[in-house]
């Protein structure tokens, strides 16, 4: 079961901060009309969370939109969760920090929700993590975490840490279900968030999957975002257009089965789209 009843339902974070367990993500999305009209259009549809990255090179077209949609839904910036983080040639105490003000620069905030390592880049992620100790400790962002963090990279991590990542964004779908990952993150209370939870489309014609959503008359991304949801796992699908980043988030009014969910799990066969968090050179 999931406690998220409806789109702006939340999980608490280790440090009591409140993230939605629904959210836009727009890897890929370039910078212009585009880009902002998707996220005018997720906040409008009732959407909480956006989540960015500064490779993604559209932060700020995101914090464009962010300003336009508060104004328009008359918003305050609190009923937001924004995300950004920080990309690998910028990891490194001194090189974070310069890193996170041009993100903010970008975005025009005054407060980030959530930052994120991008990739345990190796001898660079702990001086990376010591300036996001202290940019929370200063109020400058609201929870820190890592994204594609493998068991033992988070172990490593934590040796050292003053604060415990909150949150482990990885790649996550029904055949990359990464069971052990998120036992341990679910043991050192650090929320796991789903990257690419449709597998990048490459699921939507899977027959065990097709067969579920016809069933319950619902598409197979709405049974795999509702699968993610009763696994306890944060999800951020990606969409640019309106019909379906509504459709996306219409999951509320129906459950899977315990045999159901069984069965999607049963799918996991540790298949990729992205890259593997133990053999990257970028």
């Amino acid at each position: 079961m999931t406690t998220a009843q409806h789109l702006q339902s939340t999980t608490t974070l280790q440090n009591g901060v409140r993230m939605p367990w629904f959210g836009l993500g727009v890897f890929k999305v370039e910078e212009g009309t585009e880009l902002i009209e998707a996220v005018k259009s997720a906040i409008k549809h009732g959407y909480r969370s956006i989540d960015t990255a500064a490779i993604y090179g559209n932060e700020s077209g995101v914090g464009q939109a962010i300003t336009e949609a508060l104004q328009e839904n008359g918003l305050k910036r609190e009923d937001l969760f924004i995300t950004s983080k920080v990309w690998n040639a910028d990891l490194g105490y001194e090189e974070t920090l310069a890193a996170f003000d041009v993100t903010m620069n970008k975005l025009g905030l005054e407060y980030l929700d959530l930052y994120l390592i991008h990739w345990p880049k190796a001898g660079k992620y702990k001086g990376a993590w010591k300036a996001m100790e202290e940019l929370y400790a200063a109020g400058r962002i609201r929870a820190i975490g890592v994204s594609n963090f493998q068991i033992h990279h988070l172990q490593d991590l934590m040796q050292d840490a003053q604060v415990k990542p909150m949150i482990n964004q990885v790649e996550y779908h029904p055949r990359l279900t990464q069971v052990e990952l998120k036992t341990f993150c679910e043991q050192h209370g650090i929320q796991l968030e789903a990257w690419s939870p449709l597998m990048q489309g490459e699921l939507l014609d899977n027959p065990v999957l097709t067969e579920i959503a016809a069933s319950k008359s619902k598409s197979v991304a709405q049974v795999i975002l509702r699968w993610d949801l009763q696994n306890g796992v944060v999800t951020i699908p990606k969409s640019t257009k309106e019909h379906r980043i509504i459709e996306n988030a219409d999951i509320f009014d129906f459950e899977l089965s315990t045999e159901e969910m069984e069965r999607i799990n049963s799918l996991n066969d540790n298949v990729r789209v992205g890259p593997d968090p133990d053999n990257f050179d970028f």
